[in-house]
């Protein structure tokens, strides 16, 4: 039985979602025809779409700060990944315009196409030119103060109950190419509200806790390798997704 009202509720979350997105597509639709012009309209409409969808079917937000965060510079955020809940949990916290990093499937999905059309930034993990591409233009956008969400697992593991697994390189090279900070986020619990996309156990209402851990800055007198930040921000992240659970 409570399998089946999980199920439930995980149909209600995603008719939540079209419908909030139904009602934008229109001017969504004008805006994704000059995206570098409305870059910041988009960005707010897709904040708003993810965080009305979730709060009409009972999810909510904790955030917690390791240090208060200077959101007057772009960063490089790095969160854990274990559900699609993630995505709203980032653009519930960052009071920033962003732009995520994400697989070019999303590119098919009927809601997040458009935005990795106009402005998040689909790749291609087994093609070398797609994530040269991909990381050209988070580097733009960087340039331009903007931050950019990388989620540095790569993608949501089948493992369940999920744990934080072994980072890929692309977000720590990024950081010392472009002297940005990495913004470290755990994201503690989505996966007991919803695992991945839900398929498997459905979803429920709850409240989501996350971690925003202090930002580790590129020291371009020490010398740094983007392996050891690598290694630093998984050992910290790890650390504190361990103290959760």
């Amino acid at each position: 039985m409570l399998i089946i009202l999980k199920k439930i509720h995980r149909l209600l979350y995603f008719i939540s979602v079209l419908f909030f997105f139904s009602l934008s597509f229109p001017i969504l639709y004008f805006l994704s025809k000059n995206p570098i012009k409305h870059y910041s309209a988009i960005v707010w409409f897709r904040k708003w779409i993810s965080i009305l969808s979730v709060h009409l079917v009972g999810i909510r937000f904790k955030i917690h700060y390791e240090e208060p965060i200077d959101w007057s510079i772009p960063y490089i955020i790095c969160p854990n990944h274990t559900s699609i809940l993630d995505i709203t949990a980032l653009t519930y916290l960052c009071p920033q315009e962003f732009s995520f990093v994400g697989k070019v499937e999303l590119l098919k999905n009927p809601v997040t196409r458009i935005f990795f059309k106009s402005i998040d930034i689909p790749v291609n993990r087994t093609s070398k030119i797609s994530a040269f591409k991909a990381f050209k233009r988070a580097t733009e956008l960087l340039k331009e103060g903007k931050s950019v969400v990388i989620f540095p697992e790569g993608k949501i593991d089948e493992e369940y109950p999920p744990k934080l697994h072994s980072f890929k390189a692309g977000a720590f090279k990024m950081a010392l190419e472009n002297h940005t900070p990495i913004l470290p986020v755990v994201i503690h619990n989505a996966w007991e509200i919803l695992f991945d996309d839900g398929a498997r156990f459905g979803s429920k209402p709850g409240v989501i806790h996350i971690s925003v851990l202090k930002p580790i800055n590129y020291h371009p007198s020490q010398s740094q390798k983007y392996d050891s930040i690598e290694m630093e921000v998984y050992e910290k992240m790890k650390k504190v997704w361990n103290q959760g659970h």
